[in-house]
């Protein structure tokens, strides 16, 4: 998982400086760098950004209006030069605030704070996203995070859960079209994988939680990039 992030910042070189940050740091991919806050906020907007870097030399009306107006799941991280600016000077909700010339360590715990926030909220989601399905003529509500992987028994499939096994009536592909695509991969014709619990793999097979799943030949490349974005 790595957080995706732009930087809003006026003066190129303090612009060629974060950018060198972020993107020598494992868990950010950087989209975008921004001089026009406009541009910022359409581009925020439309990649669903997960952090921004902002720097605040001079407090401006054109700034704060770009503040108010950003999505509030975008993380915020301030940067300035001037000391006498604080948090509490903004009425914003901020994930951090670092001041120039930044150093590595400041750097490192800003983002470790916005990989944290990211993951409680991740969490919180995934734990409260479920589907409900009917078996043994009863409905029942299975959480996402929960499943572990799906096998095709020809009319029916089978869900490996944390829980244990349940068994529905339906096609792989009917039930492939309600699982979220950035979790579920379809890795043969007869099994569908939650990402987020695989621990290896080889070209041949996939081990989820100690248990060998095949992997087929056609889906490999697809695997191994979409496991590389989980």
């Amino acid at each position: 998982m790595k957080l995706k992030s732009v930087i809003i910042c006026d003066s190129r070189l303090q612009l060629a400086a974060i950018t060198k940050l972020v993107n020598n740091h494992p868990k950010l991919t950087l989209i975008a760098n921004y001089t026009n806050s406009i541009e910022a906020l359409n581009g925020i907007k439309n990649n669903n950004i997960d952090v921004a870097f902002i720097d605040i030399e001079k407090p401006s009306v054109k700034r704060y209006q770009f503040l108010e107006a950003l999505d509030t799941s975008t993380q915020l991280i301030l940067i300035t030069g001037n000391p006498d600016y604080s948090p509490k000077a903004f009425n914003f909700k901020l994930t951090d605030y670092l001041y120039k010339p930044i150093s590595q360590a400041s750097f490192e715990a800003s983002v470790k704070t916005a990989i944290f926030n990211y993951d409680q909220s991740t969490h919180v989601n995934s734990e409260e996203e479920h589907i409900i399905v009917k078996s043994n003529l009863r409905k029942r509500k299975i959480v996402l995070n929960n499943i572990k992987w799906v096998q095709g028994l020809g009319d029916y499939i089978k869900l490996i859960t944390n829980e244990g096994t349940v068994v529905i009536l339906s096609t792989m592909k009917s039930f492939e079209q309600k699982l979220p695509k950035d979790k579920f991969l379809r890795t043969h014709k007869s099994y569908i994988v939650n990402l987020e619990k695989v621990e290896k793999y080889n070209s041949k097979s996939i081990t989820v939680e100690g248990i060998q799943l095949p992997l087929s030949r056609n889906k490999k490349s697809e695997f191994i990039e979409a496991l590389f974005n989980v």
